[in-house]
């Protein structure tokens, strides 16, 4: 028996009454058919809807063969009639983002030929595969027609039509169709084969915004947000926004600005640190003999503060320089470095990785990497190992 499919219903149903027409466990949830449901199970890149089922959660909702299974946190006795209540915000959207991306999917393909070979609607945003490569400045446009599109406000129809009929239409879809096939027309946008739900009218999509694009497979993956998750969005931009401009004291309209003179003064900051560690490097050297080796332990050293410290030892002895410096991770990043004659510090990079759990290597005259352990110890194996 299939089920009856109220979820295409339009205005949404929020509250129903259905006949439990099976009921089994499946773990630790309750795979629940019933004779009519207005839940929309997941398929075609929309997740299905949520809600509460005769007091249990409806935690899931699929099809298979005709049958819609909704999975609940709590069995329910079969033969019994409950009521279903659907999380119509959630509805509202899931339509958005379906109905957005139809519109904004039958303008790039209007535009530019560009098929949808990928559609999915996630927690944050959408995401839409095209075939065929989309500038920055394409992408703007094709958007910008979009909404104008919703700002238009036009009806969204969605019509099953016979094989027959479908020969005389021209729409999009993704495969070959058998039997009566649901098509989705947005009068001046798209025109598709489509099981999913969406809203009426295109205003009720409200906006559509591209957030992120990247090339993906000879095309192009697009980021997309529409309705009530543009909104959140650009509040949560707005909300960062604010606390960078309090951090820096920016004013409106100046959070640019103040980031780049920011920027600036952070580099001469930098540039000011490296020469007082390279001041500090040569002091610390001048205590070093030549032939001498010199191994070191000092705070704060990232990987190019250690390799500094190594070649200030260098100019000063021939033997081995080692430098090391604690990371926030607890290990303790190092670098040797040794300009003696045929000098190949790669073994012994080996031997005290072995011996400390660290990672690392270079090349014969300089190496760099990370290890386990106290410097104390770190520093009496080194001084075994020169000795032996």
């Amino acid at each position: 028996m299939q089920t009856e499919a109220l979820y295409y219903t339009q205005p949404p149903v929020g509250e129903f009454t259905a006949r439990v027409l099976s009921c089994e466990a499946a773990g630790e949830t309750w795979a629940v058919t019933l004779d009519r449901t207005a839940f929309y199970p997941e398929g075609g890149g929309q997740p299905a809807d949520r809600g509460t089922l005769g007091g249990a959660k409806v935690l899931d909702v699929h099809e298979k063969g005709g049958e819609v299974v909704h999975s609940l946190s709590a069995p329910l006795a079969v033969g019994e009639t409950v009521t279903g209540r659907v999380d119509l915000a959630r509805r509202l959207e899931m339509s958005q983002q379906h109905t957005g991306e139809h519109i904004l999917s039958g303008m790039l393909h209007a535009m530019f030929g560009a098929e949808n070979v990928g559609f999915h609607i996630g927690q944050e945003f959408l995401t839409m595969d095209t075939s065929v490569p989309i500038s920055d400045e394409e992408l703007a446009e094709a958007e910008a027609r979009a909404n104008r599109v919703i700002w238009q406000d036009v009806p969204v129809e969605a019509i099953w039509h016979t094989r027959e009929e479908l020969a005389g239409l021209t729409y999009r879809s993704k495969k070959e169709l058998e039997g009566p096939v649901r098509i989705v027309t947005v009068p001046g946008a798209d025109c598709c084969a489509c099981c999913g739900t969406h809203v009426e009218r295109t205003g009720q999509v409200g906006m559509i915004k591209i957030i992120d694009w990247q090339n993906y497979k000879g095309g192009v993956r697009l980021f997309v947000v529409c309705g009530v998750r543009a909104l959140w969005y650009f509040e949560a931009q707005r909300a960062e926004a604010a606390a960078i401009r309090a951090i820096l004291s920016a004013k409106p309209g100046q959070l640019a600005r103040a980031v780049q003179h920011q920027s600036v003064e952070l580099e001469a900051a930098r540039y000011r640190a490296v020469q007082a560690e390279n001041e500090l490097f040569a002091a610390l050297a001048e205590s070093v003999q030549p032939d001498e080796a010199a191994i070191l332990l000092r705070p704060n050293l990232g990987p190019d503060g250690l390799r500094r410290l190594c070649a200030a030892l260098s100019e000063r002895t021939d033997g081995l320089c080692a430098a090391f410096s604690p990371t926030e991770t607890g290990t303790l990043a190092y670098a040797l470095a040794c300009t003696g004659p045929g000098a190949d510090l790669r073994g012994l990079c080996k031997q005290l990785n072995q011996a400390f759990s660290g990672r690392g290597g270079g090349k014969p005259g300089f190496v760099q990497g990370s290890l386990t352990g106290e410097f104390e110890e770190v520093q009496a194996f080194l001084r075994d190992a020169l000795q032996a």
